[in-house]
């Protein structure tokens, strides 16, 4: 097994995916913050002044999908087919779970997208309760699924 973004001499360098099929590829990440029962009572009630943490998290977790290629150096920049996020309260944590699923017919795959999207959305939950909650943690950031298929179009 080898590292893909090294050459032979060990220099990082972006996969040429020029050879590869095009394929319908998806993929599927998730995360969550942690918080004060609090700040999670303020998000729950929609108390926070900056706004509704959930909306707005869901938002920045989709513009962070769309930048991937711009924030991860070897990252191939991807004309997303679809990228949808959740973030929903979580009581037992308690905090948000934030889930994404991004999907592009490609030659590569998503998972950045999905793992960018998830994180963009648990900062932006981080962000508007700060003030609230020094204390929050954003955990459990993780790829839960990808899958790839032919296109039709292929």
């Amino acid at each position: 097994m080898k590292l893909s973004h090294l050459d032979a001499e060990g220099r990082a360098r972006m996969v040429d995916v020029g050879d590869k099929q095009v394929s319908d590829r998806k993929a599927v990440a998730s995360g969550a913050v942690r918080m004060s029962q609090q700040a999670y009572d303020l998000v729950a009630g929609e108390g926070v002044p900056k706004g509704d943490v959930l909306a707005v998290a869901e938002v920045a977790g989709v513009m962070g999908a769309k930048r991937t290629g711009d924030l991860i150096p070897l990252c191939h920049p991807l004309g997303l087919d679809h990228v949808q996020v959740e973030a929903r309260l979580d009581p037992e944590l308690p905090g948000v779970q934030v889930t994404a699923v991004a999907r592009v017919i490609g030659r590569t795959g998503v998972e950045m997208e999905a793992l960018t999207a998830v994180t963009v959305a648990c900062l932006t939950v981080y962000d508007m309760v700060k003030a609230v909650d020094k204390g929050m943690v954003i955990q459990e950031v993780k790829l839960v699924s990808k899958t790839k298929r032919p296109s039709h179009g292929s």
